[in-house]
């Protein structure tokens, strides 16, 4: 019931900067975590980077210090400012958003595509 739209992916240099950022509509509940997964080809979707509605975050290692995410919770918005980007970084981005509140659910956008160039 709820729907996730990413915005902001592309093709950038290696240290080149993207912001991603993912809105969300429908039945929602004030009590969740929202963020962003990646998955490479070949590889498992991985964290990148979560945060809950109180303002908790979490980063995977990899890019801690380069990629700052917030969000609005107003607008039920989520932003994820990637700086220094590495080839590395290439995958397809996720939106995710979890309600915490019972029953939990997790739900996923249709994903953007992020491309680093060496």
């Amino acid at each position: 019931q709820v729907q996730l739209v990413e915005s902001g992916g592309g093709l950038v240099q290696a240290g080149g900067s993207l912001r991603l950022s993912c809105a969300a509509s429908g039945s929602s509940s004030n009590i969740n975590v929202m963020g962003w997964y990646r998955q490479a080809p070949g590889k498992q979707r991985e964290l990148v980077a979560v945060m809950s509605s109180g303002g908790t975050t979490t980063y995977a290692d990899s890019v801690k210090g380069r990629f700052t995410i917030s969000r609005d919770n107003a607008k039920n918005t989520v932003y994820l400012q990637m700086n220094s980007l590495k080839p590395e970084d290439t995958a397809i981005y996720y939106c995710n958003f979890k309600r915490i509140m019972l029953p939990p659910t997790t739900y996923w956008g249709q994903g953007t595509q992020v491309t680093v160039s060496s």
